[in-house]
């Protein structure tokens, strides 16, 4: 399908897919590295298994990418004409007549497939990988994913045992010096310790697993003035798991529900309180004006791309990554004081996204058709007089020093000569 496409529109969709992917991955990689060290510290506290981490961090992609997405479009597109534009190939592009419009016609489709993309996330995927998430965080908590033994410390099962494990080898297949404490249906008090053991599932009952013991003793407080004392090769000893309660059922929090169930809740359910319909709504506008912004993406892409004439400043490059992260950060404000019932979700968030919009529309119509025209022409001339100043305060520094290694040659000339 690429090679249906004219030469140019070709050219920008290479010059635009390779860094949009780079960001995507970057962005992604980023957040994922932050979120997994907090991880791996919860896990090892809970005393739960490593693989769990990769799950977690598996249903957080479709939060993260819903930020991701958004950023890479940007900076895809404005590399893009940056290159274009410190290369001179864009004036040439204009000076035959190809218009900003239909150079941003390839931008604009990658657009729309990013859009349906991001809806499925935020409307759909995004809610039911962060209910998974949840899910994972609780059973880890309650020991459902066979985290309620923690190595090193004394840890109560049914409230008759206490069970110390030592050591754990090969993923917790082998656990080394054992020792536990029972108390039996006779009221009797067994003191058990082995060199080894490991678990084993039982077919018959699923709520009970048994501890297989290797080379022990075993130590029986019969209430007589001496205890019984017997040494094993092998023993099984039936440990009753703890009940677990089932977690809760999703809709906990309105980040949980889907397009359809937003719409029920928000404006057809008159069952649904007052905080939960404002909560609904809240979400409802929040995921939509983050998906309609990706649409002014290429536009402000534009703007802050093409530098001024005879200039390769980069400072659109970081205007852009901070005017999309904050927009993001207004959002997320709106949302929490919308949710709040505080101010309407129509004003708390379609109210910056309209002047965002504005801003962006105002910066493309002075680079794409006033003459000459920068949408950061003062931000450029007060970044260039700072950078020179700069320049001069570290060359004022360097003078000095040049000027007393230049005055220490000369006297070593002159006693030389004397």
């Amino acid at each position: 399908m690429l090679k249906l496409l004219p030469s140019v529109d070709r050219y920008i969709f290479r010059l635009v897919i390779v860094p949009m992917l780079g960001i995507f991955a970057l962005a992604a990689s980023l957040l994922l590295l932050e979120k997994m060290l907090r991880l791996f510290d919860f896990v090892a506290v809970e005393g739960g298994p490593i693989g769990v981490v990769f799950k977690m961090l598996g249903a957080l992609v479709p939060e993260y990418a819903s930020l991701a997405i958004p950023l890479g479009l940007l900076l895809g597109v404005l590399f893009a004409f940056r290159k274009l534009a410190t290369s001179s190939e864009l004036d040439t592009m204009r000076a035959v007549g190809l218009s900003y419009w239909r150079l941003l016609r390839v931008p604009y489709a990658i657009t729309l497939v990013l859009v349906a993309v991001n809806v499925a996330l935020v409307f759909y995927i995004q809610p039911m990988s962060r209910y998974y998430y949840e899910q994972m965080e609780y059973e880890l908590r309650s020991g459902a994913l066979g985290a309620s033994i923690k190595v090193g410390e004394f840890t109560t099962l049914a409230d008759r045992m206490a069970l110390r494990i030592e050591e754990s080898q090969d993923d917790g297949q082998r656990l080394m010096g054992i020792y536990a404490r029972v108390a039996n249906d006779r009221d009797q008090v067994l003191t058990i310790s082995a060199r080894e053991g490991s678990f084993l599932a039982t077919s018959d009952d699923p709520d009970t697993i048994i501890l297989r013991l290797t080379e022990g003793t075993i130590i029986q407080d019969t209430g007589s003035a001496t205890p019984r004392v017997l040494s094993f090769s092998r023993h099984d000893l039936p440990i009753d798991l703890p009940a677990i309660e089932q977690f809760r059922s999703r809709g906990e929090a309105s980040r949980e529900y889907i397009l359809p169930e937003l719409l029920r809740i928000g404006w057809s359910d008159e069952n649904s309180s007052e905080a939960e319909r404002d909560a609904s709504q809240a979400t409802f506008n929040y995921r939509m004006v983050e998906v309609v912004m990706m649409l002014l993406m290429p536009l402000l892409a534009v703007a802050l791309a093409i530098p001024p004439k005879r200039s390769t400043s980069a400072l659109g490059v970081f205007v852009s990554i901070i005017l999309v992260v904050a927009y993001h950060k207004i959002n997320q404000y709106g949302e929490d004081i919308a949710t709040l019932g505080r101010v309407d979700p129509i004003i708390a968030l379609w109210g910056p996204f309209f002047i965002f919009a504005a801003l962006i529309l105002w910066m493309y119509y002075r680079t794409a058709y006033v003459p000459g025209g920068q949408a950061l022409g003062a931000l450029e001339t007060l970044f260039a007089k700072l950078s020179k100043r700069i320049a001069k305060l570290f060359a004022r520094r360097k003078q000095p020093s040049l000027l007393s290694d230049n005055s220490a040659e000369t006297g070593e000339q002159l006693a030389s000569a004397q």
